[in-house]
């Protein structure tokens, strides 16, 4: 199976090539904007017709895209994650390959949810910040396109590679200065939040499995199960063997306390409104109904959230 891999060198990118490279009957092509890519492509200002002519020379069966951004403001999201995918939906639809695509999609598209509810993929989505609308329009191009495609909307993703900047990067690298520095006591802002953790391991073997089968439309990936970030704490202060009092300093979004999580001791160069740490647009609830990945495509997550932090531990306690 000849598979096209788009944002190989990302957070979710690189997982998902393993996974791939992992299968003997894939041959694999990585396109993106890196060095480490086969091709170099940038989907924000590449064209259409120059893509449809990659795709014809390489004539994958399945492309799959990984590309994106996170952060920024609404043009440059809407370049990357929107723009980018109309770009790719146009291309496959001028080229002769017929491929499918298997399209990476985001929990952030459903907006806030209820507390204790779990979102289904028939809820009608209502993001609450440019990255979930960013994302939401991309997955409406691709269900609109008449192509052969699935949405994979993943919901928050763990375990190694997870990014500094991200709420779980934060806090393991704000218990690693504790201990590094001795101090018995972390204070840790915005751990109210309650999001649904699925390791990236686990997202990569969606990927492949939506890769092989014949499903469309979209698909939650998630783990089912919703965690506060303050148990997300307390469990990677065990993991971590991190002994001192984790005291919480927690308020509603928008509410005046530290500017980032963990910063353990008073300190007047860090002064000023907190940066809640989920600036997502989905409120202080999200968890996945993931009854349809199980349906069709068979898939389970099978790591659990210690394991992902353990991960994430890893590689902040070995961070100079």
């Amino acid at each position: 199976m000849r598979v096209l891999l788009i944002g190989a060198n990302g957070y979710l990118g690189r997982f998902v090539a393993d996974r791939l490279l992992a299968d003997p009957a894939v041959q694999l092509t990585a396109l993106g904007r890196g060095d480490d890519a086969d091709v170099r492509f940038d989907l924000a200002t590449g064209s259409p017709g120059a893509l449809t002519r990659f795709l014809d020379a390489v004539h994958p069966q399945v492309v799959v895209n990984c590309a994106g951004t996170t952060r920024g403001g609404a043009r440059e999201l809407t370049r990357h994650n929107t723009v980018a995918v109309a770009t790719v939906c146009e291309a496959l639809r001028r080229s002769g390959c017929g491929a499918r695509l298997v399209q990476i999609g985001c929990g952030a598209e459903y907006g806030p949810s209820q507390p204790g509810s779990s979102t289904a993929e028939d809820a009608v989505p209502r993001p609450g910040g440019p990255y979930g609308v960013s994302k939401l329009a991309a997955t409406e191009l691709v269900l609109g396109s008449g192509l052969d495609a699935v949405v994979l909307r993943v919901f928050s993703p763990a375990g190694p590679g997870t990014p500094a900047g991200s709420p779980l990067g934060r806090l393991a690298e704000a218990m690693r200065r504790a201990m590094q520095s001795g101090d018995g006591e972390l204070k840790l802002g915005g751990l109210g939040a309650q999001r649904d953790f699925v390791d990236v391991r686990d997202v990569a073997r969606a990927v492949h499995a939506a890769s092989l089968s014949a499903a469309q439309g979209v698909i939650n990936i998630g783990s089912g199960r919703a965690v506060r970030l303050r148990d997300a704490a307390a469990i990677l202060a065990r993991v971590a063997g991190y002994g001192g009092a984790l005291h919480e300093l927690d308020g509603p979004p928008g509410g005046h306390l530290r500017p980032t999580i963990g910063h353990p001791r008073p300190d007047s160069d860090h002064a000023g409104p907190l940066a809640y740490p989920y600036p997502d647009g989905c409120g202080s609830w999200q968890q996945a109904d993931v009854r349809t990945a199980r349906d069709r495509l068979g898939w389970r997550p099978r790591i659990n959230l210690e394991e992902s932090l353990a991960d994430i531990w890893m590689e902040a306690a070995c961070r100079i």
